[in-house]
């Protein structure tokens, strides 16, 4: 990831204007929504000890978990204005800001979570950082925010035409509803907070989140089949202020890339552990997890929404080819 964080600061007139060696210590705030418990808390807080031991306590790392410096719009912002220095982000609300983050919303786009991260560190997510660079919010890391995937009360979900007829549960987005009605579902967006209820009464016959949040919510109570369908994979970064970044040497900006990169790592393992437990336990209380081997008749399903969105957004087409195409 370092060399395309490289490119992207030579390609910015923000960092060319900043390119000098700090010449006196850093001290970053960095905000996190998260609180104890979460494998991002944990990670940051890995990240900002990681810093302070690369770069020899010339750059240091204080990290406000909860949301106590704002809400995620806010402190998306704050970082691209320089107030708060690091943040971390899941990718998409910072969609509206940068269209190539877009990229990660768009419905089985990814065959799978190690297909996302191998698109993300290869040309693709070089593309997306560039532009994340360009508009303030630099990407020096890739965290895992799990696979959100299908879960019901009437079946398993093994293609296409096993959502037809099915009224689901999405967040508020024109792709998700789209995803839905492309597999003859009826995608229907909803509060998160009335879900629960919905589905124990029938007014949804199912909905989709990772494994994690299907399990700490308690919707496995109420639906008895989970399908890994992992259509939804948007990851999360630790993104910088361009500016503060572009400030550094490159010495220390080396060194902070490679505590993003080790603490991404701790992070990644930490959510795995937790996925594996949440799966443990909602099988344990009787739900019933299918594996999908072939997501491909998924993917063929979405070809009115690629249509559609790309017909809105034409010069996202070469981008869209090109993660579709990483091995």
């Amino acid at each position: 990831m370092y060399q395309s964080i490289s490119k992207t600061l030579l390609g910015t007139a923000t960092a060319l204007a900043f390119v000098a060696s700090a010449a006196v210590a850093e001290d970053w705030r960095a905000w996190n929504i998260h609180n104890d418990g979460h494998p991002n808390t944990a990670a940051m807080d890995r990240f900002a000890e990681l810093v302070a031991e690369k770069t020899g306590g010339e750059v240091t790392v204080e990290v406000f978990h909860g949301g106590v410096l704002g809400t995620q719009p806010d402190a998306l912002e704050q970082v691209q204005l320089g107030a708060i220095d690091i943040g971390n982000f899941n990718l998409g609300p910072i969609g509206p800001i940068v269209k190539e983050a877009n990229l990660v919303s768009l419905p089985f786009i990814f065959r799978d979570v190690d297909h996302m991260f191998r698109v993300m560190d290869g040309p693709a997510g070089d593309q997306v950082a560039a532009a994340m660079g360009e508009a303030g919010l630099l990407p020096i890391g890739w965290f895992d925010a799990g696979a959100r995937s299908f879960y019901n009360n009437t079946g398993p979900i093994n293609s296409p035409d096993d959502v037809a007829g099915m009224k689901i549960r999405v967040m508020n987005n024109d792709l998700f509803t789209g995803m839905v009605n492309a597999m003859g579902g009826n995608g229907t967006p909803m509060a998160f907070s009335e879900v629960y209820q919905s589905l124990s009464t029938g007014v949804v016959d199912g909905a989709e989140n990772n494994l994690p949040s299907f399990q700490s919510v308690g919707h496995f109570e109420v639906a008895g089949y989970y399908s890994m369908s992992e259509h939804l994979i948007i990851p999360e970064c630790i993104c910088v202020n361009t500016a503060k970044f572009g400030a550094l040497s490159e010495d220390m900006q080396a060194a902070i890339v490679a505590a993003a990169e080790e603490a991404s790592v701790f992070q990644r393992e930490l959510w795995a552990e937790q996925t594996a437990a949440s799966r443990e336990a909602v099988e344990t209380a009787g739900v019933k997890i299918n594996e999908i081997a072939d997501k491909g008749p998924f993917q063929d399903a979405m070809a009115p929404v690629y249509a559609d969105y790309l017909a809105a957004n034409p010069s996202m087409a070469e981008l869209v080819e090109l993660a579709q195409s990483t091995e």
